[in-house]
């Protein structure tokens, strides 16, 4: 592997073509295992519908990962706001194809997606929430640059509670 090319990886805005996609990630038992389980086709579909109507530039970001020369649906990636710890921050979530993992896609989309949250000016952190037995989540917050302020009780989907890492990753210039 030492010699490999990364794979190239770009954002696109969530599109009406993207439920089937999504029905991929979000309605496998196994890629939904530290989520609490697969989303049902209607909640699936709620969802996209609520994807598709997200702005690339405003507090609710959805994107589609997309690989390789063809440019190929790879997965979802986005941020949407959250209040957390008495404050408004943003909250990332990513998800890739089975096929796709291992190949440092989620990683290389989770610093675009911190690029355009950074560029929205709004907000001083992204924070992202892999389940503590997540290790391929907690690993792309590492390698994106995200610094883990510890262990968390967090509830999702609502009703049930997961013990999450609370990653944070600043958005502001520091220097300033």
């Amino acid at each position: 592997m030492g010699g490999e090319q990364p794979i190239p990886v770009d954002l696109r805005a969530w599109a009406p073509g993207d439920l089937a996609l999504l029905e991929r990630l979000l309605g496998d038992p196994s890629m939904m295992t530290h989520l609490g389980g697969p989303e049902t086709p209607e909640k699936i579909r709620e969802r996209h519908a609520r994807y598709c109507r997200s702005s690339a530039s405003g507090a609710d970001a959805q994107f589609a990962i997309v690989a390789g020369s063809a440019h190929a649906a790879a997965g979802w990636i986005g941020y949407w706001e959250r209040e957390w710890q008495g404050q408004t921050v943003l909250e990332a979530g990513w998800s890739v194809l089975p096929e796709l993992q291992g190949r440092g896609i989620a990683t290389r989309a989770a610093r675009l997606l911190a690029d355009r949250a950074r560029s929205n000016g709004r907000y001083r952190a992204l924070h992202a929430f892999p389940a503590v037995d997540n290790p391929a989540s907690n690993a792309v917050c590492r390698k994106a640059g995200f610094r883990c302020l510890g262990e968390v009780d967090f509830e999702y989907p609502r009703g049930h509670f997961l013990r999450c890492n609370d990653w944070s990753l600043e958005l502001t210039d520091q220097n300033r």
